[in-house]
């Protein structure tokens, strides 16, 4: 199912008849409706996908084929399948349309018809689809082109629509006339009187004029059918109490102009249409969902009654194909459930041919070198016309007008110093750099100020500007070198031993939400103890980087793994939460709504992972004590059970129970906004209480209805999304806290006031107050009269709030604050039964900067734990997180918001002294079994094709084993990079790269040299270089369709990398930082190997592999391509010749006279392994000859370095990008 024309902003939708449901995707929705995704038998192994069982339909009886979701919480008021083309048309009460193509219900268009009004009804003509709203009448082609837009009068309300010829139209409504327009000329030709809405009118096509009536309903008419001479209706009769659905048919033969016997049903007929298949068969359709069939001269079966299972409490619309083959419903939640009566049907008899999107023609052309001089241009394509093109401007319409250049900046020529006939002047930034704008009007306004961002916001080198947004509050952003990011000081960012993550990689707006998961205590823990089989599990993913925050010492983490993960869950893609690169470059999207739906999204996601209670063998024992049967811990921790009840004005209550895992704020819409506690407006949301219209089983019609929510349970960790997506919020917080600052100042005066009085009524100049009396003021008198703190410092937002569940099933929430911890006690609360405490313990904010796009951040409360695992003291602390930015701050700045820059998005209360009701110890759930042998995804490996021999169970690794490592990578998105005026290249973006292939080889033991492991990793998203040259790996390895090599997931090997981790296993490898860090694991550096740095000597060059094996090894390796089991054996090798010439570490003096050979070696030999007739060995022949000062390159797949050897002194000077290393 394409999810790409779905609208972001439908998850907020709240249902105007059911407001008392949660207005966004429903817990209870099936997962399985937005995930209409075939897949390809060929291209996945069976073992790893779950299969959904096949859709069995029997001939000739009606059951369910598909169902799908055309927008999610938005109620479908119109269905109807197309006459023309084999597609299926669903508007919605949002105005919003769109269309199915075939009985596979693939999403053809959607678009916006009306941005206020509901579509009321659909008719499909040859060239496109009429669309009527309440007042107007809408033509647009089936892809979402407007052929025309009629605006009927605005006093009209129109519901229905007649296309009586191929150009005329009949639209009526609640008003006493029809209206008759011509399609062609787009004109109301004549308007036709009708009558009373209780009668059935037969006219004449031609005149209009009446013919017969027949009496219908003594309430209102329904829906009703036409079928060769018989016309059937449905509708609603008086009664004392009201009106009441009729379970009587209307029948009438139109032959006798007559009616005749009534028709019995047994369900609240609310839709009928006639499917003349073999008879003139009725279908009867309820609001509830019943159906049933009967001949309309015979008698009603109740055994021919079946059901239609809506998500929503209502059906609202309903269609039958002109083939009579397929039956449409669309219920009250959005979804649309196609019923057939074969397994492949047809919507017509003769359907047209559907016009698809034409393919992109532009690979097929070919390339053209743009840098030639004498290329032809002819060879560029263009449309074959005779009329004139649009650029032949006669000469005398025209005239050269070249464009005046614009004038040096003043400050440029005041500082320039000229060199000869050269002026030379620093970049007074007021510009973008190598771009002159050209201002066609004087009018223009000024610059925009963007240009003088710099290139690190809060770097050292910004330049004094006036700026709203405090400084360590904007968007960070990492500044790459030469060397990458090996010589950016995250230190200056971050002087604390938490953790920040890196924000460059795609969609890391989430980064702040992940730090707030992390900081609570239980969450880390039972996250940290999940493990399951599925390749893509956001639960472990989010326990794998969780705990790479625990083993970080203030180095920042990367979240690509779960990122990546995350962008395969489709509900992500169809809540619009995966953002494009340019999008997040741009901030163009609403941070605050995403990171919303984000907050609700990955709550839902993880308690439906966690929900999964039985483990496969291989990962037995991951983290089942948490669980219980039918919840999760997540559940557990976030769940708040409700009981929703509709109550009717003729008392009858309908009581509905049902769970969230967060609550939105309902602000007050009235003047008694102007001043409201927190706890008042929390209250209110949670026990929402609206007036609405809504269906009574009771008076069997709509009736005003008053839905309440009443709280069964409270939540363990209760979640707030704040909502200010509006200046209306705004304007409601920003109130608040000024209301809380004039009362404070207030306040303040009349304690200065009194303390003036008890000293005579006045203060004069030689009258001083002593201190014993300005300490009055924090007694506990004075402080009735004294303003709190928050109060001073304009703050709304309560520290800790108290909750206390009431008998008959009320629930009271007030402020608690720590004059009432001392009025109380501490353990008050705890005293008394359903009383609970929640301190606050982190907020989410969007930071509002049009310089940068914007950004989020979190402020966290830190417990004690995390303090005592990092640092070894035991105290609470408020920091900011702002990715790798990580800095303390005073708590009341957590809850400090300027709606001008710093707006709230989400808040974290937690129950005070959570952590004592959980288990919060953590199981390594990965096991040994990991490491043993596995089948590879590729189909046509063979064991001839195998490269390593599984370990055995009497070779489990130990604690400080060695084991060779070496990973080789693709390339998915290249760098982006801008040269400067002065010739030097800046990275904005680095190159994303992916693992795809890891090799570990036996350190020790009799099978010394043997690799264990060789897996390519499988990956699904595309490869813009395979890297070939340097990687060894070429096109199709990676595909399991067509790949001999042992392939297997990311998640499989990633598992076996971490459990030798975890085991204390020492990996051998050069240049395995960098390995590291793509695979996305965080090692101990006790446990790393590298050869790199261990034949390095301070501020000279990073020498390669190749190198020292020919030097020291007398290999030639790395000839035509690299090979990671060649790399990692010689890198093992490599650390037993240290080993040996350092004796053991023993003796650094002599290895060091080592060192400095090796560099004059390979300063004479420019720093390149000779050719196999050319040069040898020191081994074999000392070196002897002029050292070369040159400028030389080597380059290895490791760290593919670009190196300077200008001088003696070899300064090092570092990494360059793989794409510059082969223009070079």
């Amino acid at each position: 199912m394409n999810f790409e024309g779905l609208d972001p902003g439908l998850a907020e939708y709240a249902p105007a008849m059911h407001s008392a449901l949660d207005p966004v995707l429903d817990a209870h929705l099936n997962p399985s409706l937005l995930q209409n995704v075939e897949l390809d038998p060929e291209g996945v192994a069976l073992e790893a996908l779950p299969v959904q069982e096949s859709v069995h339909i029997m001939e000739g009886v009606y059951s369910e084929l598909h169902s799908v979701v055309a927008e999610v919480g938005v109620p479908v008021s119109v269905s109807h399948f197309d006459l023309h083309e084999e597609m299926l048309w669903v508007g919605s009460h949002g105005g919003h349309a769109t269309s199915f193509f075939g009985p596979a219900l693939e999403r053809y268009s959607s678009f916006q018809v009306n941005g206020s009004d509901d579509i009321r009804q659909i008719q499909s003509v040859e060239n496109g689809i009429l669309f009527l709203t309440k007042n107007n009448l809408k033509y647009m082609a089936r892809g979402g082109l407007i052929i025309f837009d009629y605006l009927l009068d605005e006093s009209e309300d129109m519901h229905s629509l007649l296309l009586t010829d191929s150009s005329t139209l009949l639209v009526g409504g609640l008003q006493n006339h029809i209206l008759e327009i011509d399609l062609n000329t787009v004109q109301e030709t004549q308007k036709i009187t009708k009558l009373s809405l209780l009668q059935v009118s037969l006219r004449d096509l031609r005149t209009f004029k009446v013919e017969h009536e027949f009496d219908a309903f003594s309430g209102s008419l329904s829906d009703f059918d036409v079928h060769g001479n018989l016309l059937a209706a449905c509708g609603f009769s008086s009664r004392l109490t009201g009106l009441a659905c009729d379970r009587f048919l209307k029948v009438y033969d139109l032959r006798m102009m007559r009616a005749i016997t009534p028709l019995q049903v047994h369900v609240d007929p609310a839709f009928l249409r006639f499917i003349p298949t073999y008879t003139s068969r009725l279908a009867i359709i309820s609001q509830s969902g019943q159906c049933q069939f009967c001949e309309p001269t015979g008698l009603a079966n109740p055994a021919d009654i079946f059901h239609v299972n809506p998500v929503g409490p209502l059906l609202m619309t309903f269609d039958v194909s002109a083939s009579k083959q397929a039956l449409a419903f669309g219920d009250s939640e959005g979804c649309v459930h196609l019923w057939t009566d074969s397994p492949e049907p047809s919507f017509n008899p003769y359907s047209r041919e559907t016009e698809f999107a034409l393919p992109c023609l532009v690979d097929s052309l070919p390339p053209l070198d743009w840098s030639q001089d004498l290329l032809p241009l002819s060879l560029i394509p263009v449309p074959l016309t005779t009329d004139t093109l649009l650029s032949d401007w006669p000469a005398a319409n025209s005239a050269p007008a070249p464009r005046r250049a614009p004038p040096v900046d003043a400050e440029i020529l005041r500082t320039m110093k000229k060199v000869g006939f050269i002026g030379y002047a620093p970049n007074p930034r007021t510009r973008l750099r190598n771009q002159i704008p050209y201002r066609l009007k004087e009018s223009d306004s000024e610059f925009d100020s963007f240009s003088q961002v710099t290139e690190s916001p809060i770097g050292r080198e910004e330049k004094p500007h006036l700026h709203m947004v405090s400084k360590k509050y904007r968007k960070v952003t990492i500044k790459y070198s030469k060397l990458g990011l090996e010589d950016f000081d995250f230190k200056h960012y971050n002087k604390t031993l938490f953790a920040g993550l890196e924000p460059h990689i795609p969609n890391a707006y989430c980064n702040c939400m992940i730090q707030v998961l992390y900081f609570l205590e239980p969450v880390r823990c039972l996250i940290q103890n999940h493990l399951c089989q599925k390749e893509f599990c956001l639960a472990c993913e989010l326990g794998f980087l969780f705990h790479m925050l625990d083993l970080s010492r203030g180095d920042p983490c990367q979240g690509s793994n779960f990122l990546r993960a995350f962008r395969t869950i489709p509900e992500a893609s169809a809540l619009g939460l995966i953002l494009a690169d340019s999008d997040e470059a741009s901030g163009k999207g609403n941070l605050a709504r995403l990171i919303q739906r984000w907050n609700r999204f990955i709550l839902t996601q993880l308690h439906q992972d966690m929900q999964e209670l039985e483990v496969p063998q291989a990962y037995r024992g991951a983290g089942g004590s948490f669980c219980s049967s039918g919840d999760s811990v997540i559940g557990q921790l976030f769940s708040c059970e409700m009981e929703n009840c509709s109550l009717c004005r003729c008392g009858s209550e309908t009581v509905r129970a049902s769970s969230t895992l967060l609550f939105t704020l309902s602000y007050p819409e009235d003047k008694t906004g102007k001043n409201c506690d927190f706890a008042q407006v929390l209250k209110r949301s949670i026990c929402l209480e609206q007036n609405t219209q809504a269906w009574c089983d009771n008076c069997e019609k709509y009736q005003p209805t008053i839905q309440t929510r009443n709280i069964r349970h409270l939540p363990d960790i209760l979640v707030i999304n704040c909502e200010v997506n509006s200046l209306k919020e705004a304007d409601f917080w920003r109130m608040q806290a000024e209301v809380r600052t004039r009362a404070g100042n207030r306040a303040l005066g009349v304690a200065f006031k009194m303390a003036i009085k008890k000293h005579g009524g006045e203060i004069s100049k030689n009258k001083e107050f002593a201190l014993a009396d300005w300490k009055e003021l924090g007694s506990p008198e004075g402080m009735l009269m004294c303003p709190s703190i928050e109060e001073l410092k304009n703050v709304w937002l309560p520290f800790s709030i108290r909750m206390k569940m009431t008998k008959n099933k009320g629930l009271d929430v007030c402020n608690w604050t720590d004059g009432d911890e001392m009025q109380w006690g501490p353990a008050r609360a705890e005293e008394e039964h359903g009383v609970y405490v929640y301190d606050l313990m982190a907020t989410v904010v969007h930071i509002l900067d049009s310089r940068t796009g914007g950004s989020l951040v979190a402020h966290i409360k830190v417990g004690e734990t995390y303090h005592q695992r990092k640092e070894g003291v035991t105290h609470q602390q408020w920091y900011l997180f702002n990715d790798f930015l990580i800095e303390p701050i005073d708590k009341h700045e957590a809850v400090q918001f300027d709606m001008n820059w710093k707006v709230p998005a989400i808040l974290y209360y937690i129950k005070r002294n959570l952590n004592s009701k959980y288990n919060l110890n953590i199981k390594n759930p990965i096991e040994a079994s990991v490491l043993l042998a596995e089948a590879s995804l590729a189909r046509k490996q063979r064991k001839t094709h195998t490269t390593f021999i599984p370990l055995m169970v009497n070779e489990m690794p130990q604690v400080g084993d060695l084991v060779g490592l070496d990973a080789e990578f693709v390339t998915l998105n290249e760098e982006e990079a801008e040269l400067r005026s002065d010739g030097t290249k800046s990275t904005i973006k680095p190159s994303q790269m992916s693992v795809a292939r890891i090799t570990c080889v036996r350190g020790q033991g009799p099978n010394e040299g043997i690799p264990f492991i060789d897996d390519y990793i499988s990956t699904q998203e595309q490869v813009v270089d395979y890297l070939t040259q340097y990687s060894g790996i070429k096109p199709g390895d990676l595909d399991a369709k067509i790949s001999s090599k042992h392939l297997t997931t990311l998640k499989s090997t990633y598992l076996k990398l971490r459990f030798l981790i975890d085991i204390g296993v020492k990996f051998v490898g050069h240049g395995l930082q960098k390995d590291f860090r793509v695979i996305n694991l965080m090692v101990p550096k006790d446990q790393v190997l590298d050869t790199v740095y261990l034949f390095h000597m301070p501020r000279k060059r990073m020498i390669s592999l190749r190198f020292l094996a020919w030097y020291f090894l007398d290999l030639k390796i790395q000839g035509e391509t690299h090979d990671s089991i060649e790399d990692a054996r010689t890198a093992l090798q490599l650390y037993r010749k240290y080993l040996e010439l350092s004796k053991n570490g023993t003796e650094p003096e002599s290895f060091h006279k080592v060192l400095k050979g090796l560099y004059e070696k390979g300063r004479k030999m420019d720093w390149k392994v000779p050719e196999p007739e050319g040069q040898t060995s020191p081994k074999s022949k000392a070196w002897d000859g002029t050292r070369e000062t040159r400028l030389g390159f080597d380059c290895t797949c490791e760290d593919y370095t670009l190196h300077n050897n200008n001088d003696d002194d070899d300064v090092n000077s570092g990494a360059a990008v793989f794409s510059s290393v082969l223009a070079l």
